[in-house]
C-alpha cells in the first residue's frame, strides 16, 4: 500500500515536472518571437502596445468589453481542456494549449522590453503581476488533473485496471469548479485591478 502511495507520488511529481518544462519551452518561444518580427509587424505590435498604454493613462478603456473578452477567453481554455481530458486522446492538445499559453506570457513580456527597453522590464513586471501568474497557475493545475484524468481513462477502459472511477470523477468535476471560480476572479482582476497597477508605468 505505501509502495503503491509512492509509486503514484512519483508518477504526479513526474507529470508536473513534463507539464512544467512544456511551459517554460512555450515561454521561452515566446520570449524569442518579438525580436523575429519583420519591421512591418513589429510597427503594428508597437503600435497596439503604446494604444494599449495611452488608453489606460487617459482611462479609456471599455472595461465591459474588457471584462466579457476576458471571460470568454479563460472559460474558452477551461472548457477547452476539461473537456479534451475526458476525450482520453486530448493529451497532445492539452500539451499544445498549454505551450500556446506560456507562448502569450512570453511573447507579451517581450514585446514590451522590446519596445520600451530598459523601461519594458518595469512595465513587464507590473503587466505579469498578479493576474498574469495566477493564470498560469491556474492552466498548470487545470492541464495537470486533464491529463492525469485522461491516463486514467484510458488505463479503465482499454487496460482494465481495477479503478474506481466514481470519486476520480468527482474530483474532476471539483478542479472544473476550483478553476472556475479561480478564472471568473482573474477576470476580474484583469480588467479592474490591472490597469490600475499598470498607469504606474505610464506615469513615468
Amino acid at each position: 500500500m505505501l509502495k503503491l502511495k509512492k509509486d503514484k507520488l512519483i508518477g504526479q511529481k513526474r507529470l508536473y515536472l513534463v507539464l512544467i518544462i512544456i511551459l517554460l519551452i512555450g515561454v521561452l518561444l515566446g520570449l524569442l518571437y518579438p525580436w523575429t518580427l519583420s519591421l512591418e509587424n513589429k510597427e503594428l505590435l508597437t503600435t497596439s502596445i503604446t494604444s494599449f498604454f495611452n488608453n489606460i493613462a487617459n482611462d479609456k478603456l471599455d472595461y465591459m468589453m474588457g471584462l466579457k473578452n476576458a471571460i470568454l477567453s479563460n472559460l474558452s481554455f477551461l472548457l477547452g481542456i476539461w473537456f479534451l481530458g475526458i476525450s482520453i486522446l486530448g493529451v497532445p492538445i492539452i500539451a499544445i494549449l498549454l505551450m500556446v499559453k506560456g507562448f502569450t506570457f512570453g511573447f507579451s513580456i517581450a514585446s514590451m522590453v522590446s519596445i520600451y527597453h530598459f523601461k519594458g522590464v518595469f512595465a513587464s513586471i507590473l503587466y505579469v503581476f498578479p493576474t498574469q501568474i495566477l493564470s498560469l497557475i491556474v492552466a498548470l493545475l487545470l492541464t495537470f488533473y486533464a491529463t492525469s484524468f485522461s491516463i486514467k481513462l484510458f488505463r479503465y477502459l482499454f487496460l482494465k485496471e481495477n479503478l474506481n472511477f466514481k470519486p476520480i470523477m468527482n474530483r474532476y468535476f471539483k478542479i472544473f469548479g476550483i478553476c472556475l471560480l479561480s478564472y471568473l476572479i482573474i477576470s476580474l482582476m484583469d480588467v479592474y485591478l490591472q490597469p490600475i497597477i499598470m498607469k504606474l508605468f505610464t506615469l513615468l
